[in-house]
């Protein structure tokens, strides 16, 4: 007989260690950080098990691509500006507008373009593109709908985006099922990330700054007495995209006003974190003032 019984598999060691049942959430991570700690479970296993948990008490507000950073197809675009806009942001679905970006049209795949450019390629100018014929109907979700929930939606519709609404029914914002799946498996830190929540700006001296694109602008022109204007946009990532006039990639710079705004961080849907230098000083008198 064999005196080494087989090992156990990670789950069955991990069942082996709950000894009672736990209270709340908050023990069930401190029994995963636990099996972690002795081996059972590796940290990535530890990371998309929190990642799951996490999830459950998150909304879609949480998450989703705010409205001014969405890239989207305004209807009467031709067929060139609109694969300049696929090619570009490398995107694969995209919200078709009307006059603004609350007359929602519906949903554009990238895919569904190609019988045009087979045409174009072909030669055949029989037939004009029309963009109507091919939208897919939009799935409207609301700021409040939990992210387990539209996670079980979309693999059950085979959705992968949907737009979001806010209570009086305007455009707030679009979320993929990407942006979803990162809330588990996690996504890559840039070196300059920092992890406070609750602080959007990052000082490294008197004129140089690290700033999380989501930072709301009044924030921003209390922090630096500035006036960069909020009528448009609520966000300083949302003022710099329409600066640009494009959805900028990493170290890209804009300036605006007195301040010099660099990327740091930015992925084919959004900017995260720039990296703001102050261009001119205040006088001296001023500030005494």
């Amino acid at each position: 007989m064999d005196e080494h019984p087989p090992s156990r598999s990670w789950l069955e060691r991990l069942t082996h260690l709950i000894q009672s049942e736990p209270k709340d959430r908050a023990d069930i991570v401190d029994i995963l950080k636990t099996a972690q700690q002795n081996s059972l479970i590796n940290l990535d296993v530890l990371t998309m098990l929190e990642g799951v948990l996490q999830v459950a008490d998150m909304q879609v507000r949480d998450i989703m691509i705010p409205r001014p950073q969405m890239v989207v197809i305004e209807q009467d675009m031709a067929i060139e500006q609109i694969l300049s806009v696929v090619i570009d942001s490398s995107h694969s679905r995209f919200p078709v507008i009307g006059d603004d970006r609350d007359d929602l049209e519906g949903i554009l795949l990238a895919k569904d373009l190609l019988p045009a450019l087979l045409e174009n390629a072909q030669g055949e100018s029989g037939s004009r593109f029309d963009l109507k014929e091919v939208l897919r109907p939009a799935v409207i979700v609301p700021e409040s709908k939990r992210l387990d929930v539209l996670l079980k939606d979309f693999r059950v519709n085979r959705n992968h985006m949907a737009i979001v609404v806010d209570e009086y029914g305007g455009v707030a914002g679009l979320v993929t099922i990407e942006d979803v799946l990162e809330q588990i498996v996690g996504e890559i830190e840039d070196e300059h990330d920092f992890d406070d929540e609750d602080d959007h700006i990052k000082a490294h001296d008197d004129n140089e700054f690290v700033i999380k694109a989501q930072t709301p602008i009044d924030e921003f022109n209390q922090y630096f007495k500035s006036d960069l204007s909020a009528e448009e946009f609520d966000t300083i990532g949302g003022l710099i995209i329409q600066a640009f006039g494009h959805l900028p990639v990493k170290d890209e710079v804009v300036v605006l006003g007195s301040f010099e705004f660099t990327v740091l961080a930015a992925d084919t849907r959004r900017v995260r974190l720039v990296r703001m230098t102050v261009l001119e000083t205040v006088d001296e008198s001023e500030q005494e003032s």
